[in-house]
């Protein structure tokens, strides 16, 4: 298979992913497929991600140089060659991708200006919504983030509290358009009784960077307000005891978006035991607010090769965040 075939599979599967932006002498994902032309790869075999985990294309060594000047036969100067380097194969046929910056990734903070989704474009996911006839309860009633806090500062609903320092409600903005919901606080959270302060917390920080957003912008939580005892898997009991917490607290903010980082946040928000593989990469509803699933920040810390697939997640819940309407407004 030659450089275009590679190349035009790899756009393929960018644009089914809902992205439009291609990393490449600012062309679009659609100028890039006019270019190399859109028919499928050769052989007509099924599309996969080129590269590895990332999915970027990989490098090739360099074709050998060809003629294209005044005085190479008219072919060679009109017909792209066939070649190995996917860089090479945009080059004969006119574009410049040596000019271009890298593909961006969550660290480096780029400033993308994605377009907004249809809602007929997002790709489908679960959905989990309250009982139609919810019991009320202290919590349900809370009337502000402040007063959920001091609840959890307090609770006793399950034995968590025993064995943590301190319960972490969560912290920013109360009226948040988008919310980062992960497990549970480790240490650090523990004895800190704020989010995400660690290396992962870092990194997150990076991470909203990325799609210009501040830690001060959004909310931050998780689903599991205490530690459990050695950063274990929290119970079943734990987890319903903690939730109406995490309810409550998007039911006061109205969020545009949320994006669960972790297996265990989004199966437990989505109440599933499917993959993280296969939750990612779709627009789920929880409690009627869009949710994505991505990679948790401490699993990028120990494999690098899913910060590629983490900037698509947060590119594509930037762009619903976008293309949602602000109740409050």
């Amino acid at each position: 298979m030659d450089a275009k075939d590679r190349l035009r599979r790899y756009l393929e599967q960018r644009r089914e992913m809902g992205e439009s932006e291609f990393a490449l002498d600012s062309m679009s994902i659609e100028e890039a497929m006019k270019v190399i032309g859109s028919g499928k790869a050769s052989g007509g075999s099924p599309m996969r991600p080129l590269g590895g985990a990332g999915g970027a294309p990989p490098a090739a060594p360099a074709a050998p140089a060809v003629p294209r000047g005044e005085g190479a036969p008219a072919s060679e100067r009109t017909s792209p060659p066939e070649t190995t380097d996917w860089r090479e194969a945009l080059r004969a046929t006119g574009a410049n991708p040596g000019a271009g910056s890298p593909s961006p990734k969550p660290s480096e903070a780029p400033e993308p200006e994605p377009a907004p989704l249809a809602a007929a474009e997002l790709p489908p996911g679960l959905v989990v919504a309250k009982p139609t006839a919810p019991g009320v309860s202290d919590i349900d009633a809370a009337p502000s983030l402040e007063v959920i806090a001091d609840m959890v500062r307090r609770c006793t609903r399950c034995p968590l509290h025993q064995t943590a320092i301190q319960g972490v409600p969560g912290e920013g903005n109360p009226n948040a358009r988008f919310v980062v919901v992960g497990e549970a606080p480790g240490a650090t959270e523990d004895e800190t009784g704020r989010p995400f302060v660690g290396a992962a917390g870092q990194l997150l920080t990076k991470i909203l960077a990325a799609i210009n957003l501040r830690r001060e912008d959004v909310f931050i939580c998780n689903v599991i307000k205490h530690r459990p005892p050695g950063n274990r898997n929290p119970l079943p009991n734990e987890i319903a005891a903690c939730s109406p917490y995490l309810i409550r607290q998007l039911e006061l903010i109205r969020p545009g978006v949320i994006l669960a980082l972790g297996t265990f946040a989004a199966q437990t928000l989505l109440e599933t035991k499917e993959s993280i593989g296969k939750l990612r990469g779709r627009v789920h509803r929880y409690h009627g607010i869009p949710l994505i699933v991505t990679y948790h920040p401490a699993a990028l810390l120990r494999n690098p090769a899913w910060k590629r697939p983490t900037w698509d997640d947060v590119q594509l819940a930037r762009r619903i965040l976008d293309s949602s309407p602000d109740p409050r407004a």
